[in-house]
């Protein structure tokens, strides 16, 4: 494509699921920019007919549009493949970036989902490597995604029965590159309650999902321990729950009542940030993440984390402070846990504070919209 000269980008974002920390992303992706982005979106539910069916959807919503935009940066949700090919007239030079959130390769399948036994499970990492191979570029939120989603690549695709197509990893790879997400996390300052003394005891937090790749149960079973050792220690629940949710959630409401000081999805952005300023403690038994936005939010507060050693969570730490706040097992968790249960409260270091304020938008989106100027040869 030749250069452009103009000194705005128009770009199409496409995003099937928009919901969460999708949404999030786009709008503040939009807000931030220099560049014009406009966002093209379906409504967060139903992911697998997303994933089916969403791309023809967003080609009709793409071909109405006025002019075609300088790029087009789709989310792992959609089948890129086959809304490029709805819209070839209309997308033939226009370059596409594809944004890895999540990938169904390497995600961890709830053990109740019914295509696991049909083996209809395959079909959605599927869509994810097609759109991988028809991209311009392809960008992961994480080092850690990116070697898990390449790393297991070829394994899955030698699982089919001919013409192996093997070779393609190195062809995804070769155009793939790590590009955190960006936080609003000065918004966490700004609405920094003015009044955030300390709890009479300290408060350890969960603020993700209640989903099985949070491990909640895990995570409650180590605060059955401590409770019945005699610890001392509030708990606040929040994160979003589900008609599915896992049934230790109702369980732990009942265990745990007398240590309870919230428990639920917070009625307001400004409710959750209160909780994170006034935790004290984030221990963290997830067995899947492919970057902890909740995690990056809570230390940013002030949350001193124990996190497990694997998955994206040692890229959020300086390397010199990973073994202070990395735990080994669920012993080990226990035995940290407790030891600051004991002590005075302890807030992180400051260091590990600007460490993960790396992540907010002042400091990501020069790194945004320079890949967008490269990807439509912008000058």
């Amino acid at each position: 494509m030749a250069s452009r000269s103009k000194e705005q980008l128009d770009i199409v974002l496409l995003e099937p699921f928009l919901t969460g920390s999708h949404k999030t992303w786009a709008e503040e992706l939009t807000r931030f920019s220099r560049h014009k982005v406009t966002v093209l979106g379906l409504d967060g539910r139903y992911w697998k007919w997303r994933m089916h069916g969403g791309a023809v959807t967003l080609a009709q919503r793409y071909t109405a549009l006025a002019t075609p935009p300088d790029l087009i940066l789709a989310s792992d949700m959609l089948d890129l493949s086959t809304f490029l090919a709805l819209t070839r007239s209309q997308t033939a030079t226009v370059p596409t970036a594809l944004y890895f959130h999540e990938n169904q390769l390497t995600y961890p399948w709830s053990p109740n989902d019914a295509d696991v036994p049909l083996r209809r499970d395959s079909h959605y990492a599927f869509i994810n490597f097609t759109g991988a191979l028809v991209a311009d570029q392809v960008l992961f939120n994480s080092h850690y995604h990116q070697d898990a989603f390449l790393t297991e690549l070829p394994g899955f695709l030698a699982g089919f029965p001919d013409y192996a197509l093997t070779d393609s990893v190195a062809e995804i790879a070769a155009k793939s590159l790590t590009l955190s997400v960006g936080l609003d996390l000065q918004q966490l300052d700004r609405l920094k309650p003015e009044s955030c003394a300390k709890s009479d005891k300290p408060i350890i937090l969960w603020n993700h999902r209640w989903e099985y790749d949070k491990n909640p149960e895990e995570f409650f079973q180590i605060l059955y321990r401590l409770a019945d050792q005699g610890a001392q220690f509030h708990l606040v629940v929040l994160g979003e729950s589900y008609r599915t949710s896992p049934k230790i959630f109702a369980e732990a409401r009942e265990r745990l009542a007398q240590h309870v000081i919230h428990w639920g999805f917070a009625e307001s952005r400004e409710a959750y940030i209160y909780w994170l300023w006034r935790a004290d403690y984030l221990p963290v038994t997830s067995v899947h993440d492919f970057f902890g936005i909740s995690v990056v939010e809570a230390i940013y507060c002030g949350c001193y984390p124990l996190l497990p050693k694997r998955m994206a969570y040692p890229e959020h730490l300086p390397p010199e402070l990973r073994d202070i706040y990395c735990y080994q097992n669920n012993d080990d968790l226990l035995s940290r846990l407790k030891k600051l249960l004991g002590d005075s409260p302890t807030a992180p270091s400051e260091t590990l504070r600007k460490k993960v304020a790396d992540y907010d938008w002042g400091n990501m989106i020069d790194d945004y919209d320079a890949l967008f100027e490269g990807l439509t040869e912008f000058t």
